[in-house]
């Protein structure tokens, strides 16, 4: 059965055992905080989330808008291929639709930037 969030996902593929194996780590949205608690050495980083008794500090309200400017490209990159859906007419394998996808990432922030 296909997992309803991206959480679920995560979880089912052990993402976080294959980030750790390769020393990489993820930037995510407030979605992950069940992943993200690392401890010294949290692979995956998410902003930090206010509730009605506790408001966030203005370190924490930074920290957020540091996080969100390292994602917005990734964002809105997945979002101009997602438009343009490169994804359902890709025909190829894994390991070429990830250079692919990265190649297209890059050239259409390139293009945004310009």
């Amino acid at each position: 059965m296909k997992p309803r969030h991206l959480v679920a996902a995560a979880r089912r593929d052990h993402i976080l055992t294959h980030l750790r194996a390769a020393g990489l780590g993820a930037l995510a949205d407030l979605g992950f905080l069940d992943l993200a608690h690392g401890g010294d050495d949290p692979v995956i980083v998410t902003g930090y989330k206010a509730t009605r008794a506790r408001k966030l500090t203005p370190g924490e309200k930074e920290a957020n808008r540091i996080l969100a400017a390292a994602r917005a490209p990734v964002e809105h990159g997945c979002a101009r291929l997602k438009t343009w859906r490169i994804l359902t007419k890709l025909r190829t394998g894994p390991a070429r639709a990830t250079d692919l996808l990265r190649a297209l990432l890059i050239l259409s922030n390139l293009e945004l930037s310009r």
